[in-house]
């Protein structure tokens, strides 16, 4: 009887010691916790293994981690495209390619999304563990969590907008659709930029950005809060300039808030050649030494320029303690589990893709279909005198298509390459097949566009900016109201305004098609030209899904996500980072040529029924706001309504309005559709400085439901407790 125990323990013991024996190391072992998983594998890294596990290709070959690399993803897979993100020739491949961060914005639709980042996410697991390629990386640069707080911004593109609630939306919705819903293993890592307030290129690599604490939280950070706590982002890219006088590099927030606070465990990314700009644009440290010191001890984790020799350097002088390389590491590492190369687990969903499977997903007609779809919804309808959209194709016999814009799908700055390409022209003469007669020029050359123009039954004119000025040196563009990253737009007006002046002269039939990465002062268009639409730059499917909106396949509901300014002298200093001094919808008093949150359809809905469940709320809770939606018109359609808040009874500074709640949803012509926007009480919140946490504050609220932030259509009110 003395040995059953022993036999027992035995038994229990046995099968965990031969479990143990199928791996080399321990660290290799996905039945582990986390933490004695990385404590093995950096007890047996070298020093140099630890420093180049610190770059955008962290690896430890010897011990058998392959690692990954980093890649760009705004909207789309960045492999090559116009940066060269990736390798070229033997290797390289095309991407599925999105319209820009600004037009999957201006969806209003979190659901499409994720499922954008989801699909991007796909095609960087097949390019990465396809052999055929073995060409991209699993650490994403996306999505771009800044705000567009001046439209002058030159990398508007990237951006969702001016609005800190719909950015931390769209954002917590990308990361969500890059990373998967498993609850071990991620698809792809999302590794958000540029934190924090980086929102101007001509001086980014000195200048500071300068705002109170209340602005960082509410405002500037949100958007990032969000991305990591609701996400679950654990990697994010800091950005180059100052912040309140201290380079974001090196910056104590980095630490105390979003580590020490947010729980932000994994990556924190200079920006590229941000180490050493601490040095030679900064002028913060003398030498490439202390700033070394000063990014680890920051919590910077990952370089995206040449630090091996400076910071190998710093640890043999005893600036920087190996201990504190080793806390360094294992925020990467912890990034590198959670993409399951620490181990081979049969748990991992998403360890077979490009293996298992053979076809390139950007060619897939699910591809095609998404992108086709994510434009269309893209489209912003600003104008459309006398319902002259959409076109009847049946009762025209010809279209002039007019413009720059209307033979060209031009890939930004990060865009990868296309699998093909559908100009505007193209997704024309696609809707309209052969019994329509499609004119186009590009120019009023040889009064060719005039003549055009006239010789049709109605003109199509596409204008707007160009995102890369091809042939430019660095920082430059060919006209001031163009902009790209390092060049900030110094006008809003369109010089090619002129050419639709032209064509509207000939043609009063005209249809003004904005192909553009921001807003433009179009005062003379607005006031003349019977319809307007804007489409961001950059999809493949540029040209069919414009043309699925042209032509009535379907409803325009895309919204605007900055206010469109009538004039340059409206906007602030564009270094004036305190937008209560008069920027976005929540500040701005002047008159907007488009308000935030615009857009038309081609139907009619009437709003309805407003209902609370109750007049008096409290902390956590959650306040259903329900109303009905008719469709009115004839046409099917969706319908973005929005929730806008105030504060009357506030004693401390707030917004005159603030969005916090918005839905995308479809409705058949002649039915009504019961609505509920959830607002909770969270979102109510402001920071007290004071208390240094955020607080709600007593006493009532009054809100508004709208077609946009100007459109006030239901009212209501509570009280706070």
């Amino acid at each position: 009887m003395i040995f059953k125990p022993l036999t027992a323990l035995f038994i229990f013991i046995f099968p965990l010691f031969l479990n143990a024996q199928d791996y080399q190391y321990s660290f290799q072992n996905p039945s582990l916790d986390e933490e004695t998983r990385f404590d093995n594998l950096i007890s047996l890294m070298t020093l140099e293994e630890k420093i180049n596990c610190l770059s955008t290709r962290p690896s430890i070959p010897r011990l058998g981690v392959k690692g990954t690399r980093t890649v760009e993803g705004l909207h789309g897979l960045a492999l090559s495209g116009p940066a060269n993100w990736a390798v070229t020739g033997e290797g390289a491949s095309a991407t599925t390619t999105f319209p820009q961060a600004y037009g999957l914005a201006q969806t209003w639709d979190t659901d499409l999304i994720k499922r954008i980042a989801s699909w991007e996410a796909d095609e960087a697991r097949y390019l990465t563990q396809s052999p055929k390629y073995e060409s991209a990386g699993l650490i994403v640069f996306s999505p771009n969590a800044d705000l567009g707080r001046d439209i002058r911004w030159g990398r508007t593109e990237e951006c969702y907008g001016e609005d800190a609630f719909l950015t931390a939306r769209m954002t917590v919705a990308f990361v969500k659709g890059l990373q998967g819903d498993h609850p071990k293993y991620w698809k792809t890592a999302s590794l958000m930029k540029h934190f924090l307030a980086n929102s101007n290129e001509n001086v980014r690599v000195k200048n500071s950005s300068n705002f109170d604490e209340r602005l960082f939280r509410e405002y500037y950070g949100y958007p990032f809060y969000k991305g990591i706590t609701e996400g679950g982002s654990r990697a994010y890219m800091a950005a180059y300039n100052k912040y309140n006088g201290i380079p974001c590099a090196v910056h104590p927030v980095l630490r105390e808030v979003t580590i020490n606070e947010w729980g932000q465990n994994g990556i924190i990314a200079t920006d590229g050649g941000a180490y050493r700009q601490l040095v030679t644009h900064h002028n913060y440290y003398p030498n490439l030494n202390e700033a070394a010191e000063g990014c680890i001890n920051a919590g910077i984790n990952m370089f995206l320029d040449d630090y091996k020799e400076p910071l190998t350097e710093s640890i043999q002088k005893g600036m920087i303690p190996e201990k504190e390389i080793d806390r360094a590491v294992r925020g990467v590492l912890r990034v590198l589990l959670r993409l399951g190369l620490l181990d081979d687990s049969p748990e991992n969903p998403y360890d077979k893709i490009g293996i298992a499977d053979t076809v390139d997903l950007w060619k897939k007609p699910e591809a095609r279909q998404l992108a086709r779809e994510a434009t269309a919804k893209s489209v912003v309808l600003l104008k459309n005198e006398n319902n002259i959209l959409p076109i009847n194709k049946n009762e025209i016999k010809s279209i002039a298509v007019i413009g720059p814009s209307a033979n060209m799908v031009i890939s930004d700055w990060y865009s990868g390459t296309p699998p093909y390409k559908v100009t505007v022209v193209d997704g024309i003469r696609n809707a309209v097949g052969p019994g329509v007669e499609v004119f186009f020029t590009k120019t009023n050359k040889a009064d060719s566009a005039v003549i055009a123009a006239q010789k049709a039954d109605m003109a199509i004119v596409c204008i707007g900016n160009h995102p890369l000025g091809y042939n430019l040196p660095w920082g430059e563009n060919y006209v001031f109201s163009d902009g790209r990253e390092d060049v900030d737009r110094q006008a809003i007006s369109l010089e090619q305004e002129d050419l639709a002046k032209l064509v509207y002269a000939a043609n009063p039939n005209t249809v003004l098609v904005l192909v553009s990465s921001f807003p433009y002062a179009i005062n003379w268009s607005k006031d003349n030209i019977p319809a307007i639409l804007h489409i961001s730059q950059s999809s493949q499917e540029l040209g069919n899904g414009l043309s699925d909106v042209l032509f009535g396949k379907t409803n325009p509901a895309g919204r605007l996500v900055q206010t469109w300014s009538a004039s340059i002298d409206h906007l602030l200093p564009i270094l004036d980072y305190n937008i209560r001094n008069g920027r976005t919808y929540m500040y701005d008093k002047h008159q907007p040529l488009f308000p935030f949150g615009y857009g038309l359809s081609y139907t009619n809905f009437e709003y309805s029924n407003l209902k609370l469940s109750n007049n008096t709320f409290e902390d956590d809770d959650t306040i259903p706001i329900q109303f009905e939606i008719t469709n009115t018109g004839k046409l099917d359609g969706d319908e973005v309504p929005q929730l806008y808040v105030s504060f009357p009874e506030s004693k401390i500074d707030r917004p005159r309005i603030a969005l916090k709640g918005f839905d995308r949803l479809t409705i058949p012509a002649g039915e009504t559709k019961r609505v509920s926007i959830e607002l909770k009480t969270e979102d109510l919140k402001y920071w007290d400085v004071e208390k240094h946490e955020f607080n709600l504050e007593k006493g009532k609220v009054n809100f508004f439901i709208g077609k946009s932030s100007a459109e006030q259509l239901l009212h209501g009110s509570f009280n706070i407790n």
